[in-house]
């Protein structure tokens, strides 16, 4: 008998998803839309999901770019990443003292966003190559492009101003007009290449990062670590599935273990076993998404301690700061005082 082919278990993260969404609707195509062109049921995106099939993400790509009759989807896609897009792994390169240490980063955590592809740094004397190696290869050009578009998008808010134009080259044949691809990446890229890859002078992994707190970076490679044990060990998901009911439910204060397992249709009990099993206790878990979450408020000079603590589900904000200064060494508003405002 041939062998039965393994199932296709590879994932992206809802916030990963999210750019996709919303270059979507931008062009007037609807979630139901896009979700019954791909194969999905029509209700399947009503709400961001946690994770989603990465197959399913690039069958999204390639209804979004039908529907919206836009031949530059996949580079709009990727104009609209910003932080909260890469989770735990963009905060990590919020982290790093250089472009060389974020870029080591990338190759390691990478998969923490997504299962799309991999990323690899080659040297070459004073010359640098970073080529992303799809794992779907067929996936059509929207996702090699929005996954270069959205580095390109990142790498440049990262640094606080624009960037050199790299040597870019898509294997793929140019299918749409030059001008958008010289806007969003300074030059006109090379089609039919070898290799999807950016070359750049190597000095720009010497630049620092402005405003980096490089003093969270112990903290959150930690984190990310745990994270990736997670993942191999998480058969059912059900750390993933737990951070996200908790965050849906902060701001409404209704996150403790009893309530995260009713929403789960676990009892209280099987849901402590399980996330033991996993390597996870509940307030791990639950500190987890908390501290993600106040970091990226903190970011947001709208919000005063006083709305992030009630949005974290805190009742008073001396309990926000003390666990703040828990996680990250120092107060929430010292924290935010130095320099960490969102661009």
């Amino acid at each position: 008998m041939p062998p039965v082919p393994r199932a296709d278990t590879r994932r992206v993260t809802g916030s990963y998803l999210q750019p996709l969404l919303e270059a979507a609707q931008a062009r007037g195509v609807a979630p139901s839309a896009l979700a019954a062109a791909a194969g999905l049921p029509v209700a399947a995106l009503e709400r961001l999901p946690d994770s989603l099939g990465a197959a399913d993400y690039v069958r999204l790509l390639a209804a979004g770019a039908e529907l919206a009759h836009d031949p530059h989807f996949g580079l709009h896609v990727g104009e609209r990443v910003r932080l909260g897009t890469y989770s735990v792994y963009g905060l990590i390169l919020l982290s790093c003292r250089d472009f060389g240490q974020a870029f080591q980063q990338t190759l390691r955590y990478e998969q923490l966003a997504h299962d799309l592809g991999r990323s690899v740094l080659h040297l070459d004397g004073g010359q640098a190559q970073y080529e992303w190696v799809s794992n779907y290869p067929d996936g059509g050009r929207h996702l090699v492009e929005s996954v270069f578009a959205g580095i390109r998008t990142f790498t440049t808010w990262l640094a606080g101003s624009a960037l050199p134009a790299p040597q870019l080259g898509f294997t793929h044949a140019q299918q749409a007009d030059g001008a958008e691809y010289a806007r969003i990446f300074g030059a006109l890229p090379r089609f039919g290449a070898s290799a999807n890859a950016a070359g750049f002078d190597a000095q720009l992994l010497g630049w620092p990062v402005p405003n980096a707190d490089v003093g969270l970076y112990p903290v959150l490679q930690r984190h990310a670590e745990q994270l990736l044990r997670e993942r191999g060990r998480d058969d059912d998901g059900v750390v993933a599935r737990v951070h996200a009911a908790i965050i849906g439910n902060l701001a409404h204060d209704r996150v403790r273990l009893a309530t995260i397992a009713e929403e789960l249709k676990l009892s209280p009990r099987t849901l402590q076993r399980k996330l033991s099993e996993a390597g996870a206790s509940f307030q791990q878990v639950l500190d987890q998404a908390r501290y993600a979450l106040a970091m990226d408020y903190l970011r947001q000079g709208g919000l005063s301690l006083v709305d992030i603590a009630f949005l974290l589900g805190y009742q008073e904000q001396s309990a926000f700061s003390h666990a703040f200064k828990e996680w990250s060494g120092v107060n929430p508003g010292a924290w935010r005082d130095s320099g960490h405002l969102r661009l």
